[in-house]
């Protein structure tokens, strides 16, 4: 077809590419077709299957024009499955099905190779294998019996039946349910079942093993073994480890990589050992490998050649530990390095096809063509690369590279088809490629013909692309950019040699995506949160990117444990962090264009675990070593250890702190005391906090011995005189080293008593001895006694008896007059007999009786304040200071001990001379005018001598260099003085007291006169619907002066408020109608200061409103209502006065005078009083039954009805809830007591009742 196609060279460009790209399609339609795929079948029969790669409608139009033949090799012999009855062969491929359902099978099983073959050449399979094997079956067996003692381990055999294929293995009861497999039972990969050591619980008769094949559909059941566990007739003792699979010091194991691998450490022991793996020759990867049942079982996954090593299991309990080591030894299959490519090439070039294969061991690479081998001259083969020189049409083939080594082989086609076809590019013009900076890029330029077109890269402002190192072109046209950068951005143009064809292309180079906040390596405490935070920054031309979390390089969306994970975009948080949250925690940033991605870590630490197999050795009588296994101390060394003691014999039992050792010792030796029963346990520190105690060691008690050391702070404590109490701080009962402790105290006079001590021995401290003199000294000392003997000769010190108060006072008590305000008080030195204790010092009592004016205080000896001044023993003299000039004072002295104070001398008087006063107690400041201040002032409070006068000066404070002027002589019983002074200034005025002796202290005073006050003009105004506020600052300086504020409303006359004061700086104007306009003005001094309009908020209807209300049908009824209810009263209460009574005149006329002398609150009613009806018995007064006929009730009614009045009267309303009354000007209407309308308020404030017009 394609000879066909070249012989339209006339058509059209775009029909020859159309031409070219079905050649193309053909082509790699040829090569798919030799795909050969292997697939696994159901069965236990190991089949592969070979089938075409799919491929669009075009492709299968071309695959009819050229036949495909299939044939096969079985173990080297032609196999043809057509002639098989079994078997069934597919139409349209080779691949061959078993459908026979019995019948033998095994002559299937060989190694097979597929080949196919159509004009173009032959291609070959890989190997493929069928192993077939009959149906595991049940072997008739014994049933097993075992018999074993407690404590001892066992083994129970499961002998699955030989496979291929490794079996699963339950071991189960009779009723189906699983053995529980812990530490101490666990499963081996034999299928046997060990128990390291066995308890009487383990005793049963249904231990049965089931092994099923899953690939056979079927399970094998074993007979069931009976195990019975008998009691040990001794104490059960705890066992050494020992090695139960594997068995022996050491194994090997030979692996080929890709593989799983799964090394078993089972051992036994009393207690169940602890298994721990490491690497020998280097770090355990746990990344590469995981633990299983429970630590026995160390898995490798995906096994690759650098696990090949050595590696170790331990297992420990508290015997001691035993150790298998694994030597790991990783092979390999063949595999491909470099795979030859397939390509076209034109008559006469020299083809070069590299194949090569690395394994363990190396592999060996042979050529074959078309299946067979090479036996053409022009086809050499050195160091695996086949050779075609000057190659021909006939050279179309297909070539086979073939790697084997002893493990197995590998097989790959490469295909060489020898053509003569012109030039074309097949890559679209102008594509446009992104990249990220710092990334690769390719920009295709592929191009068909043969032989094979050369072309040529060139840049929009680079020109010739060949010398720029990043950038290089491939054996396929293409133009690779590594390591791009920003500056790479811009046109490229590949152009096909010796031709006139050209395409470009444009490259846009982004700014690459970087981690700027990476992910830290925490160290998070188990159960707390952590935070990982991964901050990132894009190309803005980018979509968002796509940020994805790894943990040790699994993603953990895909993790089984995703849930327990909360991402937020590129926040991961992990709540409640567990032992295995620990690793690398990976964040990837992917774009369309690049992946930045930067790494962090957790580890999880925690208090250290307690330490194990607490043990005492070495016991001696003072001391004994204590050693401990480490506990776990989860990523967080030990930084040292706490040994604690308990005393087993003590009530009080509770731990204390004996020892500290640093975290890497393991053992310590401890210092025990005589006479004790102790017990230890040990305690792990790390930086997160402290283990758990360990188990408490048994009880070790040491023997009696004498006492190694005496109390210390032995003293004499002595207050009664006469009296020696001798003291110390008693010894704690852990150091009485033995039974019968005592103190035996000794004590000697240090003079006159001779070498010979008292000695008394008692149970604690004190030791009173009496009679033994006033402050005497002795030598005195304590020792400790047990039953064991006397502890160390102890040391003396001197302590004294008691004290009594000192017999005497001092003498020649004396006083030296150093200023007006000190003194110097002396006196003799006391005789140290009389102290009768030790001298402490002196005591000086000061005593003040007033100044010298006041002299009946010192007559009658009551001195108004007493002060005291204590002195070293050492001292003779005292200078006391900040005493009052021109006082009267006595002092006397005393001798103090530390028993107390001894009798005074007497009182020694003297008086201060005059010193200068102080200031005066207060002065103020008042202007009388603008010109005028006068200083009004007190006397000193201390005038510290006879005061003479006051001296004042003054001076202008906000001017420069002025002068301070003198006020002298001014006479000391004047209290005040009248200055004439600047109003544009502010003076600062000084004034002082003196004396003889001179000036004393100012009282400092700052101040201006006052000038004369105007109302505000600078006034504010806020209108409400009745009222308007004004607001105002009031001027510094000014006094207070009184207004009124004038307003008038539209078509009405001038009215004005209360008096307001200028101080106030606010006042309320009430009493306005809503929606009306006013206008405000204040005068003063008959001119016009301030004048403004306003108008109230509302509608102006206020009247219509009041007036609507008061003919409402409602309102005229109840007080309709009310009126005839007061008449009805009233009558009732004039037929009852008109029937009279009995009385006397007498009464009668005093009735009247009091009715007269009365003042009447209402002209009608006025001589009409229930009150002065004179009531008998049978005749009751209508009051009796109501309280309306009373005086009360009638001044109510009048005042009920003068509020009737007010409400139905203009602006009443108004009137009562404002101090403003509407009323004419003072100027043209009086005010009387009459008309106390006009009456104004002189407090600056609101008249506090309404008065009507």
């Amino acid at each position: 077809m394609w000879l066909d196609l070249l012989k339209r060279k006339k058509e059209r460009k775009k029909e020859r590419k159309t031409f070219l790209r079905c050649i193309i399609r053909y082509y790699g339609l040829y090569f798919s077709t030799l795909y050969i795929l292997p697939f696994k079948i159901s069965g236990s029969i190991r089949e592969f299957l070979m089938f075409l790669k799919k491929v669009s409608n075009a492709h299968h139009s071309c695959i009819s024009l050229i036949r495909i033949q299939f044939r096969w090799v079985k173990d080297g012999v032609e196999f043809d499955p057509s002639k098989d009855p079994e078997l069934s062969v597919s139409r349209d491929s080779g691949t061959f099905s078993l459908t026979a359902k019995d019948g033998p099978i095994h002559q299937y099983q060989g190694r097979y190779n597929c080949y196919a073959s159509n004009v173009l050449g032959t291609a070959v399979s890989n190997e493929a294998r069928i192993v077939t094997e009959n149906t595991p079956t049940l072997q008739k067996e014994k049933k097993v019996s075992k018999k074993v003692e407690e404590g001892e381990s066992v083994v129970l055999p499961c002998n699955p039946p030989n496979s291929t294929v490794a079996p699963v293995i339950h071991w189960m009861d009779k009723k189906l349910r699983h053995i529980q497999q812990n530490e101490r039972v666990i499963q081996g990969r034999d299928g046997n079942l060990y128990f390291s050591h066995v308890t009487e619980a383990d005793s049963r008769d249904d231990y049965t093993c089931n092994t099923q094949f899953p690939s056979a559909r079927i399970i094998v059941l074993k007979e069931p073994i009976k195990l019975t566990v008998v009691p040990s007739n001794s104490v059960v003792r705890n066992r050494r480890p020992q090695m139960m699979r594997p068995t022996g010091p050491s194994s090997s194991y030979l692996v080929l990589s890709g593989q799983n691998l799964d090394l078993e450490c089972i051992a036994q022991g009393l207690p169940s050992p602890k298994i721990q793996w490491i690497r020998k020759d280097g770090v355990l990867s746990e990344s590469r490998t995981s633990k299983d049942s429970y630590d026995r079982v160390l898995r490798f996954k995906n096994i690759s050649v650098s696990d090949s090593g050595e590696y170790q299991c331990t297992a420990t309990n508290l015997q001691g530990i035993i150790t298998h080591t694994y030597s790991v030894t990783v092979e390999a299959a063949p595999f491909w390095t470099k795979e030859p490519k397939s390509q076209l090439y034109s008559p006469g070039e020299t083809v070069k096809l590299e194949c090569k294969a690395d394994g363990i061991p190396s592999p060996e690479v042979t050529w074959s063509i078309n299946g067979n081998l090479l036996t053409d001259p022009r086809r050499s083969v050195k160091h695996g690369v086949l050779t075609l020189k000057n190659v021909e049409l006939s050279d179309t083939a297909v070539y086979q590279c073939k790697a084997v080594n002893k493990h197995s082989s590998i097989l790959i086609n490469a295909y060489v088809y020898v053509i003569e076809l012109p030039p074309q590019i097949l890559t679209e013009d102008g594509v446009m490629y992104s990249v990220a900076e710092g990334q690769m890029i390719e920009l295709a330029c592929e191009t068909f013909g043969s032989p094979r077109p050369n072309v040529t890269w060139e840049g929009e402002t680079w020109g010739a692309l060949v010398a720029n190192p990043r950038m290089s072109q491939l054996l396929d046209g293409s133009l690779q950019i590594s390591n791009a950068s920003l500056n790479d951005s811009g046109q490229y143009t590949c152009t096909v040699s010796n031709s006139r064809i050209t395409i470009t292309a444009e490259l846009d180079v982004l700014n690459k995506t970087v981690i700027v906040k990476p992910p830290l390596a925490l160290r998070i405490q188990r159960g707390k949160p952590a935070t990982l935070t991964c901050e990132y920054q894009v190309d803005s031309r980018q979509d968002a990117p796509q940020v994805q979390w790894r943990k040790n390089l699994q993603k953990l969306t895909e993790s089984s444990d995703s849930d327990k994970y909360m991402i937020d975009e590129s926040t991961l948080i992990i709540p409640d962090v567990k032992e295995e949250d620990e690793g690398t925690y990976t964040c990837e940033v992917i774009t369309t264009l690049d992946i930045a991605e930067a790494s962090g870590s957790i580890t999880v630490v925690d208090r250290p675990d307690p330490p194990t197999q607490i043990q005492m050795t070495e016991p001696k009588d003072r001391s004994v070593t204590l050693s401990w296994t480490p506990g776990d101390d989860h990523n967080s060394p030990v930084l040292e250890y706490l040994i604690e003691f308990e005393e087993t014999e003590y009530e009080r039992k509770e731990w204390e702190e004996l020892s500290r050792v640093s975290g890497n010792s393991q053992r310590t030796t401890l210092s025990l005391k005589p006479f004790l029963s102790y017990r230890f346990r040990v305690i792990a520190i790390n930086d997160i906090g402290k283990s758990d105690p360990s188990m408490y060691t048994d009880v070790i008690s040491t023997p009696a011995a004498p006492p190694d050391s005496n109390p210390e702070g032995v003293r004499s404590d002595s207050i009664d005189p006469g009296t020696l109490l001798i003291t110390w701080k008693e010894m704690d009962r852990r150091s009485f080293n033995g039974p019968g402790f005592e103190y035996k105290v000794m004590w000697r006079k240090v003079l006159g008593s001779g070498p010979s001590w008292h000695i008394k021995s008692i149970k604690s401290p004190p030791l009173i001895i009496t009679d033994v003199g006033n402050f005497s000294a002795f030598e005195i000392k304590v020792q400790a006694v047990n039953e064991m003997g006397e502890g160390p000769e102890p040391k003396s010190t001197i302590g004294y008896s008691g004290e009594d108060y000192p017999l005497e006072a001092p003498l020649n008590v004396g006083v030296d007059l150093i200023s007006s305000t000190a003194i110097k008080v002396v006196w003799a030195p006391i005789k140290r007999e009389t102290v009768r204790g030790r001298l402490q010092g002196y005591k000086i009592s000061l005593m003040y009786y007033g100044p010298e004016s006041r002299r009946e205080h010192v007559r009658e000896g009551k001195p108004s304040n007493i002060s005291f001044v204590m002195t070293d023993s050492n001292e003779e003299m005292k200078v006391l200071g900040d005493l009052l000039p021109y006082s009267h004072y006595a002092l006397s002295v005393s001798v103090i001990n530390n028993k107390g104070e001894g009798p005074q001398s007497d009182p020694l008087t003297f008086h201060t001379p005059e010193g200068v006063p102080g200031p005066p107690s207060s002065l103020l400041l008042d202007s009388p005018s603008e010109t005028e201040m006068i200083l009004h002032w007190t006397p000193p409070s201390q005038p510290n001598g006879i005061l003479k006068g006051y001296i004042l000066r003054y001076q202008q404070v906000d001017k420069e260099d002025n002068p301070m002027q003198v006020e002298k002589n001014i006479d000391h019983g004047v209290s005040h003085v009248s200055l004439k002074l600047d109003p544009h200034s502010r003076y600062r005025f000084y004034l002082r007291g003196y004396t003889s002796l001179g000036e004393g202290l100012p009282i400092i005073r700052e101040g201006a006169t006052t000038l004369d006050g105007v109302p505000p003009s600078n006034i504010s105004l806020s209108t409400g619907e009745t009222s308007v506020n004004l607001t105002w600052v009031s001027k510094e300086r000014q006094r207070n002066v009184g207004f009124f504020i004038h307003y008038l409303k539209k078509d009405g006359t001038w009215k004005h408020s209360e008096r307001v004061n200028s101080s106030q700086s606010f006042y309320t104007l009430r009493g306005l109608q809503s929606g009306s306009e006013y206008r405000l003005k204040i005068d003063f001094k008959n001119k016009t200061l301030w004048e403004d309009e306003i108008q109230t908020a509302g509608a102006s209807n206020h009247k219509t409103v009041r007036k609507g209300f008061v003919t409402e049908s409602w309102f005229i009824g109840l007080i309709s209502a009310l009126v005839l209810l007061l008449l009805v009263l009233l009558i009732l209460c004039f037929i009852k006065r008109s029937k009279g009574g009995k009385y006397s005149v007498k009464e009668k006329e005093e009735g009247q005078i009091d009715s007269e002398a009365r003042p009447m609150n209402n002209e009608g009613f006025g001589e009409y009083r229930c009150g002065e009806e004179k009531r008998t018995a049978s005749q009751p007064s209508l009051c009796e039954d109501s309280k309306l006929c009373n005086d009360d009730a009638l001044d109510d009614y009048a005042n009920s009805n003068s509020v009737q009045t007010e409400v139905i009267m203009d602006e009443s309303l108004a009137s009562q809830s404002s101090g403003v009354r509407d009323v004419p000007d003072p100027g043209t209407q009086e005010s009387s007591p009459l008309n106390p309308a006009t009456a104004i308020s002189h407090h600056g404030l609101p008249n506090s009742a309404a008065l009507l017009d």
